[in-house]
């Protein structure tokens, strides 16, 4: 059953001098969208919900100009909204000329109302005081504004009807928008369209977004969120772009966030030295591998012959530290049911844990042990030679084959040059 059909239609006191059509339907519709992800599907109805909420703070926004003596048009910040919507749209897939339109009619019918409301305050009584723009009213309509663009890919075929106008005009109906302001809003909003796949988004856009996490040497690593990314991984995606001639943009993800992000379309390609294993491979398509290893544990030297065996290193008297969200921590939570789990937020600093006696261990990927062992000489691997799983490292992308297929025959066409091999080499010495 549709949304809006199991909401009941209570309206509320009038807002500021008439100007609020906001009803405790709309905003539960609202709430319901942002709370459970599952009503991202639901159609038209609740996206028109959602515009008309929208566009009801504007009284509150002219007000706090109007108190404030500031103007209605303020292009600087229009450019930043239009900018931040259309980047919503893009994880979406939505084309960009027509998002633009759409985000742009937005605005344009937001000017207009608040316009009416400086009209009328001019000759008649006028607000002394109101909410915070900056605190209260923004917050607001960001979040409606993101709820707006996920329903805009449920509800583009729905908006496209004939009869799409008359319901509409129903919902939307915010005092001191004209009738062709409506009329213009709803047009904008049929002209939406969605890119095919995502190969054509990003070779007409230009930007190949890859997702990073900056945290995982020597594949993606950076100092501090000020400094650049560096790795294996970051120059085979500069390397990925050049290919596409697009320009590379890095969008920095986390490992417990990482398959939530790319369902939500942040990012085109997940490159950071991603294990590839089954349960991602539900959410996403991986790339062939590039690179095979395995987990193994390291420690400081002076305790490794401590932790030569699984069977060693599960006792309780051991603390294993791990970072959450990625394959380390479900290898611990499969395989050790005894030491101790430190959770550590940062994997910049984990080894950090280690060598200032908070951690005795930890069990990561065979890679970055020889990386780390070389850089600190106070640890060393307990079981040289030997890893406890088979790895393989791949490229994350959406369920779009025609990135999928692009990607592999690039890489193949890589691992046969020798560039990902030479990739490896100096970032390894």
């Amino acid at each position: 059953m549709p949304v809006h059909k199991t909401i009941h239609c209570i309206s509320r006191s009038p807002g500021r001098g008439q100007g609020r059509k906001r009803t405790a339907c709309y905003s539960a519709a609202l709430h319901l969208l942002l709370l459970l992800p599952c009503l991202a599907s639901a159609d038209s109805k609740v996206l028109f919900y959602l515009i008309n909420e929208r566009l009801s703070y504007m009284d509150e926004v002219a007000a706090y100009k109007w108190t404030h003596k500031l103007p209605i048009e303020d292009r600087k910040r229009e450019e930043k909204v239009l900018e931040h919507a259309i980047s919503d749209g893009l994880n979406q897939g939505i084309r960009v000329e027509t998002s633009r339109t759409f985000f742009q009619q937005q605005i344009t019918a937001a000017k207009e109302i608040q316009g009416y409301w400086f009209e009328k305050w001019r000759s008649g009584s006028a607000p002394s005081n109101g909410p915070d723009l900056i605190k209260v009213i923004r917050p607001e309509l960001v979040r409606i504004g993101q709820a707006i663009t996920k329903n805009l890919t449920a509800a583009s075929t729905d908006t496209s009807a004939e009869n799409s106008l008359d319901e509409f005009l129903e919902t939307v109906d915010a005092e001191g928008l004209s009738a062709e302001g409506e009329q213009k809003l709803h047009r904008a909003l049929t002209t939406i369209e969605h890119y095919d796949h995502r190969l054509q988004q990003l070779l007409e856009t230009g930007v190949l977004r890859v997702g990073t996490t900056g945290d995982y040497a020597p594949f993606s690593f950076r100092s501090s969120s000020e400094s650049e990314f560096a790795g294996i991984d970051i120059d085979l995606a500069r390397d990925l772009a050049q290919s596409l001639k697009v320009e590379v943009r890095f969008i920095e993800t986390r490992w417990s966030s990482l398959l939530q992000d790319l369902d939500s379309g942040r990012y085109d390609i997940a490159m950071s030295g991603v294990s590839r294993n089954l349960s991602r491979q539900k959410v996403g398509y991986f790339s062939d591998a590039y690179h095979r290893g395995g987990k193994t544990p390291i420690s400081l030297c002076k305790q490794a012959r401590k932790f030569k065996t699984l069977q060693k290193i599960d006792r309780k008297s051991n603390r294993i530290v791990v970072n959450p969200g990625g394959t380390n921590e479900g290898f611990v939570d499969q395989n050790i049911k005894q030491a101790k789990k430190i959770l550590h937020l940062d994997n910049r600093t984990i080894f950090d844990e280690i060598i200032n006696g908070n951690a005795d261990l930890m069990i990561t990927d065979e890679i970055e042990v020889k990386l780390q062992s070389a850089r600190h000489p106070e640890l060393c691997p307990t079981m040289p030679g030997r890893t406890l799983t088979y790895q393989e490292k791949g490229y994350l992308m959406p369920q779009d084959q025609r990135l999928k297929e692009y990607v592999d025959l690039w890489l193949a066409l890589r691992l046969g040059d020798g560039t990902v091999a030479s990739t490896f080499e100096r970032h390894l010495n």
